[in-house]
């Protein structure tokens, strides 16, 4: 028995549209066209007056975060070290020239007690040999000192302390107690590897971490210029941004801009179909609704649509300019050539025709 085939019209038919099925896939959420926009949306998605918390923010290059040492005591045995500040105290001075206060170690190690006494080295020694030192350098000009010395500030503080870049590697750099990974961890996490860290050199630390400045999380602005290039901004994610205050980040729409306005936004880790979200602009600004005023997340694009007239006059401005130079450089030549025939002696032997 011959099995029953579809006609040749029919079977390219069914072809066609098999192919079409596989080639939609991640399609049907898309831009179909160039502005035709999908007419179903996922109603799922966050937007102005039902705002969801963002995932706890983790540490990348190029975040910087403050660091602020509230406990900095150097290991035993110390040995103190320039930049340190120490609390100087001394019995059987000159009574219009005590010591008694803070003294800052110089970079060249030493400590100036006062135009009376001079200046004493004390880099490199321990407290209690900081102790002799002064007592003995003191001696040359009082009778039996007696010297007390306490550590108040350690000069690697300044090291530890203030803004701290996480580079392109994921670590963040403090200064002689060496580097620290902290790439893709939370605050807290980032808090605790720095103080783990630092316990190799210092007796038990305290330090707080905060962000100074949200760089990783970013999203953008695009806008289509009618013909001129596409102008592209790039704005850090905080928290709460939705497409109104994108718009307001950017001066507003442009006259090349259109009200066509949608969010790109990038498929999560492990899914393969991106979302595109379409925006209202006039009920958003006009009615004051907040169905499509999208919160934005990070990694968003939002687009603005150019508008059609414009791009038409830009392209058409951009089309007709190189044939009218080539008309003005063909019209020029014309005329020098007629100019040239007309008056072969040139227009200065017309105006002296005694030459």
């Amino acid at each position: 028995m011959t099995p029953y085939r579809l006609p040749g019209s029919l079977r390219l038919f069914a072809w066609i549209c098999l192919f079409a099925g596989m080639l939609a896939g991640c399609r049907a959420n898309t831009l179909n066209s160039r502005y035709q926009l999908p007419g179903d949306q996922p109603s799922a998605v966050a937007r102005e007056q039902d705002y969801v918390q963002l995932p706890e923010y983790r540490l990348e290059p190029p975040d910087i975060i403050l660091i602020d040492a509230l406990r900095i005591v150097p290991r035993e045995p110390f040995r103190i070290e320039a930049l340190d500040i120490l609390y100087v105290q001394v019995e059987g001075t000159f009574e219009d020239q005590p010591i008694n206060g803070q003294f800052s170690v110089s970079p060249n190690g030493a400590i100036d007690l006062g135009p009376a006494y001079g200046r004493v080295k004390v880099a490199g020694l321990s407290i209690d040999e900081a102790i002799q030192e002064v007592e003995k350098f003191l001696s040359r000009t009082l009778r039996e000192p007696q010297v007390s010395i306490t550590l108040l500030l350690s000069g690697g503080q300044a090291q530890i302390a203030g803004q701290r870049l996480v580079g392109p590697d994921g670590y963040v750099n403090l200064g002689t107690y060496g580097m620290v990974y902290v790439a893709g961890s939370t605050i807290s996490e980032a808090q605790e590897k720095i103080t783990e860290h630092l316990q190799q050199y210092l007796q038990n630390p305290i330090i707080s971490v905060d962000i100074f400045a949200y760089n990783s999380k970013v999203y953008y602005v695009v806008s289509e210029g009618a013909g001129s290039g596409d102008n592209l901004q790039r704005f850090p994610i905080t928290g709460k941004e939705t497409v109104l205050d994108a718009i307001a980040n950017v001066g507003g729409l442009s006259r090349f801009s259109d009200k066509r306005i949608w969010i790109a936004r990038p498929a999560p880790s492990g899914q393969e179909c991106d979302q595109v979200l379409p925006v209202q602009w006039n009920d958003i600004v006009r009615g004051g609704q907040t169905a499509t005023n999208y919160q934005l997340m990070p990694g968003d694009r939002v687009f603005i649509a150019e508008e059609h007239m414009s791009a038409v006059d830009s392209r058409l401005t951009q089309l007709f300019d190189p044939l009218e130079r080539i008309l003005g450089v063909t019209i020029l030549g014309s005329n020098v050539v007629a100019t040239g025939q007309r008056f072969p002696g040139g227009l200065q032997g017309q105006n002296n025709p005694g030459f």
